[in-house]
């Protein structure tokens, strides 16, 4: 008998974009960066109008007159004060990355440890000698079981390296498919974590692509507001650029002039006397809404009074953000001593300086973990890697696993809960083809998209401590998988919808604030069914 054994392709260089034959040519801003001839930029989402204002400040750290303040109160403008709700990160991983099997495990009705077959686990990448049900290849650090030599797991022990990170974080897998290479998967939740009620101190969302949802993935259509629209934030600078100062950290005239813009631009007169002259009773004509942040103005009333009240709150927003940000060292990720600072940085200054993956990542998640805003998406480009070997795919996934570990890392620095969660459009699958190169690691290589291995998850940090699953371990895996190694479509309302992907996500995203009860008022189109079969979806217990 003879074997015929096929070279395998070169690895290829990081950065360099992966070009296929039975592939046309990208030409979209997604297949781009799913090809990794792009890169991501980073996103702040806030009204359009309203971000004009904010970027106009000088700012200075202070107080504000008492007349202006009163207009922040959720009687009147509905300003945002502090942040509200768990910060969440989502990682979105354009082009179809491996992300279960040979990373985050996935068995069949039961649980993550109801292995599937060895031919199950070979289509995701796992030779039969790695297989988890042999000794050595479960990995349960992170409280979520992963094979013990995943990529990510092994990027995020890179830079999650304090023990109280791992020790405080679990997660969950949701199994359900998506469509491959495409950026119409409906999979980021952004818009739904601030329908329901997260907000930041000086912004809503951020994430790192200039599209409607914030990555290259699509939002829920019905999800959609408006009022949460785009600004790029590509480096760290553009975090310290959401406030400018002018070249100084204060600058009390023109938080005085913007007091002043406030008083004059619509709504009640001055007065002499009470209120003191050159003040107003600080009372709107038409009241803001009772969401804080969304609703500008209140349902009914004269077309005039709204425009006024809109006018009003734009200034006394603006107001707010001079006296509060006013030095904007403290948005900037590399002056915080917990980023690069210290004995045991998480990056070092010389990575930040020439990585565009960490520079995006840090400006990000020092804008979530802090509480300046709620919510983010990170895009992470180059993941069509299903080049013929396998070294390229665990290349890619090293380096998405050290940000999602840096995330990770930071939130329990800063002493705050975080929820992370990864989706990709579609997923791959291997072939026979032993990549026995160094980066290769003697995997099964990627010989193309298989969207029927898809699967997204999240991973939770609590400061309090790893959360606790609400049925046991079977909570950590929603749906399941056959044996044979593909998605079972009727295992959950999500499996064979990505519409109820995200929509899952945002159920597990309340039950962590304890306000799962309220998903049905919340989102009155989902698609999950009645309480209790949401309960079967929802997979830890309050953390707050």
């Amino acid at each position: 008998m003879f074997f015929i054994r096929k070279k395998l392709p070169r690895a290829k260089a990081p950065g360099e974009p992966f070009l296929y034959s039975d592939h046309k040519l990208p030409v979209t801003r997604r297949e781009l960066l799913a090809a990794g001839l792009r890169t991501a930029p980073a996103l702040v989402v806030g009204p359009a109008w309203l971000g004009m204002a904010l970027r106009a400040n000088k700012a200075q750290a202070g107080t504000l007159s008492a007349d202006i303040q009163s207009l922040l109160s959720a009687q009147e403008c509905n300003v945002a004060t502090n942040s509200s709700g768990i910060p969440v990160i989502c990682f979105d991983l354009a082009g179809g990355a491996n992300m279960v099997g040979s990373e985050v495990l996935v068995g069949q009705k039961g649980g993550q440890a109801q292995f599937l077959t060895t031919a199950g686990y070979g289509k995701m990448g796992v030779p039969g000698n790695m297989v988890p049900s042999a000794a050595g290849f479960v990995d349960s650090s992170f409280g979520l079981l992963w094979h013990s030599d995943g990529a990510l797991l092994r990027g995020m022990k890179v830079t999650a390296t304090t023990p109280a990170t791992a020790a405080g974080t679990n997660g969950a897998v949701i199994c359900a498919m998506s469509q491959n290479d495409t950026g119409q998967n409906p999979h980021n939740p952004m818009y739904g974590i601030a329908t329901a009620g997260s907000r930041g101190k000086l912004l809503n969302l951020v994430g790192n692509v200039s599209s409607v949802s914030g990555g290259n993935s699509a939002s829920v259509p019905y999800m959609i507001n408006p009022l949460f629209q785009p600004t790029t934030i590509a480096v760290p600078a553009d975090d310290v650029a959401l406030v400018s100062t002018g070249g100084a950290p204060a600058d009390p005239v023109s938080i005085a002039v913007l007091e002043s813009q406030t008083r004059i631009s619509a709504g009640t007169t001055l007065t002499n006397g009470s209120p003191a002259e050159g003040q107003f009773s600080g009372v709107l004509a038409q009241p803001n809404g009772g969401q804080t942040g969304i609703n500008l103005i209140a349902a009914g009333g004269t077309p005039d009074a709204q425009l006024k009240a809109q006018v009003r709150c734009a200034y006394a927003q603006s107001a707010y953000t001079a006296a509060a940000f006013g030095n904007p060292a403290s948005l900037d990720p590399t002056q915080d001593p917990l980023i690069i600072a210290g004995a045991a940085p998480i990056f070092t200054a010389a990575q930040m300086s020439s990585d565009s993956d960490i520079k995006k990542t840090a400006s990000v998640m020092k804008l979530v973990c802090n509480g300046y805003a709620a919510a983010g998406t990170i895009t992470m480009g180059g993941c069509d890697y299903h080049s013929g070997n396998r070294a390229d795919g665990e290349t890619r996934n090293f380096k998405i696993g050290q940000m999602i570990g840096a995330c990770l890392e930071y939130a329990q620095r800063v002493g705050t809960p975080l929820m992370v969660y990864v989706f990709s459009d579609g997923s791959l699958t291997s072939s026979s083809m032993v990549d026995t190169s160094t980066a290769g690691r003697n995997k099964l290589a990627w010989q193309g998209d298989n969207q029927s291995v898809a699967s997204t998850f999240f991973l939770v940090y609590s400061p309090k401590g790893r959360a606790t699953p609400v049925n046991g371990a079977a909570s950590q895996q929603i749906g399941w998988y056959t044996a044979a190694g593909a998605v079972d479509t009727t295992s959950s309302p999500a499996a064979n919808s990505v519409t109820q992907i995200p929509e899952v996500m945002l159920l597990n995203y309340m039950g962590l604030t304890g306000q799962a009860g309220q998903f049905s008022t919340v989102f009155k189109m989902q698609g999950l069914g009645s309480a209790s079969a949401q309960a079967a979806l929802t997979a830890f217990n309050a953390i707050v």
